[in-house]
């Protein structure tokens, strides 16, 4: 009998490959699911117990909302029992929006809003100040104190420093029954028409009241009612001047400078926010960074004439109102159209790019008089401007950003904030400067901050800091100490954001869930594994359950319970070979058994390569972290860069190195980081960079139509005897083309059912069965195959099945090649993991013809990867570099290091403490570094 209050129990998953299989999870324990890639892991973890789970928690909703899910259909498994809620912590669910980031994810910045809110110190911007704020009776008893036997005026502000002619504020003023005013410093009475010189600026107050203060209730009476009147016409504030004196004192219901009487209102957390018009720069709308024209963008060659094209938005000369106008202007600033941009005034510069209006004269020497000519030009440079804020269309906005930099934001420089926001201080630290910080300086601030607080404040202000504290922990658990607060979400790696949702949970301390993670360890150095394994193992003991889909061996090792999925992957996998603790999965001789007992092993190779003897140079890299640093990158072999998490591995190859590549092969526009100067670029002909990104972000694309295989699939169906006959052609055989595709639901196969409050769900089309094409189309046949009979096959059957397509196969066969087998030719691009989308990349690349002289660049291709089919990658990379190629993997992997030719380790931290070359050499060199955590690993490995 089972009991379920200690087991989940599965019983026939058949989902995907899985073959009928039943499993028992023990609960509340750390349960690692494991096997080779396309093993049926996912499968297990994702599509059978998260997706039950899932249609569980949606059968909760009213009848109502649940008419819109219509067809989430539960999995294909028999039943599961003792399951729990079920949250998925997967790496492509990060927000790509720019108002998101590390501090909104994680919910610490909306915790040091409210603290700033509730416990900050206002400072005046004007004079850096403390800030008051006072009640109405406390305003009273102050002017009784430091006024008594005096006269006063007592007045309102209405206008500060504005300039205006204001004749209907005058004449509102007086409606309300006010008979004085004081107009820059001036005491005036108010008289019908009144207004003033509109071209300057002034400051005007409404004279409430004129009194002598002198001890007695009735003035306390009429202060009251005079205080309340100037605060209800001066906006909480209002101004004290004593009789003969110039110099007003300031009093506020709101915060408020004593010296210069500027005001904020009351903070409240929304005043801290870049995403709230409380709190956001009006310049930037609190995103820290605006778009400029660059008018070297504009005038790319200054050796070009403005007819040959020079003024690039425009193009060459033709006849149209902007070059009509701008054949004016020559006229008023005389230089010809076929004169050089260089050639041309400064002045006339000024005009084409920011426009002008002016009338001039020009003698007209064949009929002996002046004519008249008007400029009247917008200007290139706003013309730009106007297009981008203003278009609606996004190929025109795409356009003007053509000409444009993203640069930091002037106002707030970069800050997101209002100036007001920034200006409230807690230990003499604005918000902004707490979210610059890294995890690890921001939780050193928070450490002793309770000393530097006093009374009421340090009352407020310790329950929120605790909240905040603790969030730390779990970011600095989680091993990401190096991020700040204020990283934009859409920069994070797939394994930062997971690692982020992660410490969100542990933070929700939620008990009795199920945790279902896939592979939480990818992007992270070997040093940084135990902190991660110990935050997974916290979140069991406060009784959830956590099953991990993963191939770290340390991870392995350390779990309660092993599930290993086998034998092989795609068809032949999808069995239970192993179940039981870590011990009983090395007694079973399964692939990932054999690779942690050491009875297979991926081999260091007998000796390193010399390269080709050339070498590129990167020096004075800035960007970031960067601690200007100079790389040398050797030819002709397998480079390896490395370092912890955060250390610069990335702005180095992926913001730095790779766009100035692309922009010298190809022309790419994305701006490199800073650096001082590249050289040996012309020792290679190409750049190649094979990163994670999805190869479609639609159903529609998959492996087939991304890697071009399917045209040449189509091509074959047309050439088959019936299709001849009826003549089809291969836009027949395409499911984005009208004609042979199912109409239902346009060749998707599925159908979209969009959720407002839910991720859209997708259905398989009730028309065509999922076959995506209709009869007609289906009734062709290749080898008795339909075309969806072939997009269904895996890589592994359709390499047999086009054996004799020279064209088709040899195509398929670097699929396989790079481990990929097991996947099928139609598998939607959306259900593909990071690492194979990768792999799928790498054998687009390596179906085309290389040169020999190729530099590629592969950012953690290890990712999704089992010891086998590391093995395996390592065999493809190792044959592109033994033709001559580079190939250069960004990677923490150390069966992959421990294979490299050369190492560029980077440290020694993350973040603020990273950024240095630490060591660059043979992995044995790399092994003799002290200061290196990948040489302390890299010793154990290569066992020196």
């Amino acid at each position: 009998m089972i009991n379920y209050e200690e087991n989940i129990e599965v019983k026939g998953a058949r989902v995907h490959n899985l073959k009928n299989i039943d499993v028992t999870i023990p609960r509340e324990k750390l349960v690692v699911i494991t096997g080779l890639s396309g093993s049926g892991k996912s499968s297990l973890a994702f599509d059978t117990i998260y997706a039950e789970g899932q249609r569980r928690y949606i059968e909760t909703f009213s009848a109502y909302a649940r008419q819109f899910l219509g067809g989430l259909e539960r999995p294909d498994v028999d039943k599961i029992d003792g399951l729990s809620p079920v949250i998925a912590i997967e790496q492509k669910t990060t927000s790509k929006s720019p108002r998101s980031t590390v501090g909104t994810i994680t919910e610490v910045y909306d915790f040091l809003r409210l603290l700033f809110a509730r416990a900050g110190d206002a400072h005046s911007y004007n004079t850096g100040e403390k800030m008051v704020s006072y009640s109405d009776a406390q305003i009273k008893e102050l002017i009784i104190e430091a006024y008594t036997d005096k006269k006063i005026n007592i007045l309102a502000p209405v206008i500060k420093s504005r300039k205006g002619h204001y004749r209907e504020l005058f004449e509102q003023i007086a409606k309300q029954g006010f008979v004085k005013v004081r107009v820059d410093g001036e005491i005036r009475d108010i008289v019908k028409g009144m207004k003033v010189d509109r071209y300057k600026t002034h400051d005007i107050e409404i004279v409430i009241d004129r009194l002598k203060v002198q001890e007695s209730e009735e003035l306390h009476k009429r202060l009251a009612e005079t205080i309340n009147t100037a605060m209800y016409s001066g906006d909480n504030v209002l101004m004290v001047i004593e009789e003969g004196s110039d110099v007003p004192r300031y009093f506020s219901r709101d915060l408020m400078c004593p010296a210069t009487g500027i005001s904020y209102p009351t903070p409240e957390p929304n005043t801290f926010s870049f995403n709230s018009p409380k709190g956001m720069c009006p310049n930037c709308s609190g995103l820290g960074h605006v778009y400029e024209v660059n008018a070297d963008k504009i005038f790319p060659n200054k050796k070009l004439s403005i007819k040959n094209g020079g003024i690039a938005p425009l193009g060459e000369y033709k006849k149209s109102w902007a070059f009509k106008q701008i054949e004016t202007i020559a006229q008023r600033f005389g230089f010809e159209l076929t004169d050089s941009i260089s050639k041309i005034p400064q002045e006339a510069i000024d005009v084409l790019l920011y426009g002008g209006n002016e009338s001039f004269e020009v003698d007209s020497k064949s009929l002996g008089v002046k004519r008249t000519y008007k400029i009247d030009y917008e200007g290139i440079s706003n013309f730009i401007k106007n297009q981008f804020d203003q278009a609606e269309s996004t190929s025109i906005k795409r356009w003007a950003k053509e000409y444009m930099d993203k640069i930091k934001c002037p106002t707030c420089e970069g800050t997101r904030l209002k100036k007001e926001s920034l200006y409230f201080k807690i230990d003499d630290k604005n918000i902004a400067e707490l979210a610059y910080m890294d995890i690890a300086e921001l939780s050193n601030f928070f450490e002793g901050l309770e000393k530097n607080l006093e009374g009421n404040q340090l009352k407020i202000a310790e329950e929120i800091i605790k909240e905040i504290r603790t969030r730390i922990r779990f970011l600095l658990d989680v091993g990401l100490d190096y991020l700040s607060l204020n990283r934009s979400s859409k920069s994070l790696s797939g394994g930062e954001a997971q690692r982020i949702r992660l410490a969100t949970q542990i933070g929700s301390q939620l008990v009795g869930v199920l945790y279902i993670l896939d592979e939480p360890s990818i992007g992270l150095h070997q040093r940084d594994n135990s902190r991660l394994i110990k935050s997974l193992e916290s979140l069991r003991d406060i009784g959830n359950s956590v099953i991990v889909v993963e191939h770290d061996r340390d991870m392995i090792e350390r779990a309660d319970h092993v599930i290993d999925i086998g034998p092989k992957a795609g068809k032949h996998g999808g069995e239970i070979i192993s179940e039981g603790n870590p011990q009983d999965l090395k007694k079973h001789h399964t692939l990932t058994a054999d690779y942690i007992t050491g009875v297979k092993e991926i081999k260091v190779p007998k000796k390193r390569r010399k390269g080709n003897g050339e070498k590129i140079v990167l020096s004075g890299c800035t960007g970031n972290n960067l601690k200007n640093i100079t790389v040398e990158f050797p030819l002709g072999k397998m480079i390896g860069v490395t370092g912890v998490s955060g250390s610069g591995k990335s702005t180095l190859i992926n913001e730095t190195l790779y766009p100035i590549m692309n922009a010298h092969y190809f022309n790419g526009v994305k701006k490199p980081m800073p650096y001082k100067k590249i050289t040996g670029l012309e020792h290679i002909d190409k750049v190649i960079d094979i990163n994670q990104s999805p190869i479609g972000r639609t159903p529609r694309s998959n492996p087939a139509t991304y890697t071009g295989v399917f045209s040449e699939i189509r091509s074959l169906f047309t050439k088959t005897p019936e299709a001849s006959i009826r003549g089809y052609k291969p836009g027949r055989f395409s499911f984005n083309v009208k004609g042979g595709r199912c109409e239902t639901c346009q060749g998707g196969g599925l159908r979209v059912i969009e959720m407002n409050f839910l991720p859209d769900v997708y259905v398989e089309c009730e028309t065509c069965n999922g076959k995506r094409f209709n009869r007609e189309t289906l009734e062709i046949r290749y080898k008795g195959k339909s075309i969806s009979d072939v997009l269904e096959m895996t890589i592994n059957e359709a390499v047999d099945f086009f054996e004799l397509i020279p064209k088709i196969h040899r195509k398929l066969k670097t699929i396989q090649n790079v481990g990929l087998g097991y996947i099928s030719l139609g598998q939607q691009s959306t259900t593909l993991s990071g690492g194979e989308a990768q792999r799928i990349k790498l054998a687009t690349e390596l179906s085309k013809r290389d040169t020999g002289n190729t530099f590629y660049i592969l950012d953690e291709p290890t990712t999704g990867l089992h010891f086998e089919d590391i093995r395996v990658l390592m065999e493809v990379l190792n044959k592109l570099v033994d033709k001559g190629n580079t190939v250069l993997v960004i990677e923490h992997n150390l069966d992959v290091i421990k294979m490299v030719d050369h190492v560029i380790d980077i440290g020694y931290e993350g973040g603020r403490t990273g950024g240095q070359l630490i060591a660059h050499g043979t992995p044995e060199e790399i092994c003799k570094v002290k200061d290196s955590y990948t040489a302390e690993f890299l010793r154990k490995e290569l066992k020196k």
